[in-house]
């Protein structure tokens, strides 16, 4: 028995979730985003919440039960509140900027690393050395962080690079004499 699957998912006020055959579409203030429900397992619309049941008793339908449970979960509360992810730039000269739709880096290569963002993420600079990656999708505010994160991943020496800012970098003694 899944015990993330057994829990319905509450819409909050704002959200209008819709049900057809397959598709669950959530509509909020930002923006709208849908999910095509596996054959695995049933979706039910009632009474202000969306209940997630295995269609069968295989170890598959068990398996997708509390996994689209929580891609739906995460489906309404993006659209109602949004995600948001911090990165956090150290090092001598790194810094990063919002230039229209760019994201310009500087993280000491020779060139400018110019990261174009997609139009469904938001990305702010409040600070030279910090960066908020925002929007609806939990995905793809997870795969943005992570693809900026990569230009120059921390080290474990001087903890130079770009990190999560919840992230701790475990350093590394340097060479003896």
């Amino acid at each position: 028995m899944s015990r993330i699957g057994k829990h319905p998912v509450t819409i909050p006020s704002g959200v209008e979730v819709q049900l057809s055959d397959r598709k669950l579409t959530a509509k909020g203030a930002l923006g709208t985003l849908s999910l095509v429900v596996s054959n695995e397992v049933k979706a039910t619309l009632s009474d202000g919440a969306i209940t997630i049941a295995p269609a069968n008793d295989g170890k598959q339908a068990r398996a997708m039960w509390g996994t689209t449970r929580a891609l739906v979960n995460n489906m309404v509360t993006g659209v109602a509140k949004g995600f948001s992810i911090g990165l956090e730039i150290n090092g001598v000269g790194y810094r990063a900027a919002v230039q229209g739709n760019v994201l310009n880096l500087q993280l000491g290569y020779s060139h400018d690393v110019a990261f174009p963002i997609p139009p469904d993420i938001k990305i702010a600079c409040e600070r030279p050395t910090a960066i908020t990656v925002s929007g609806a999708d939990r995905q793809r505010v997870g795969q943005v962080a992570a693809e900026i994160r990569a230009f120059r991943p921390p080290e474990p020496y001087k903890g130079k690079g770009i990190k999560y800012a919840h992230e701790t970098v475990r350093r590394k003694e340097g060479k003896k004499k």
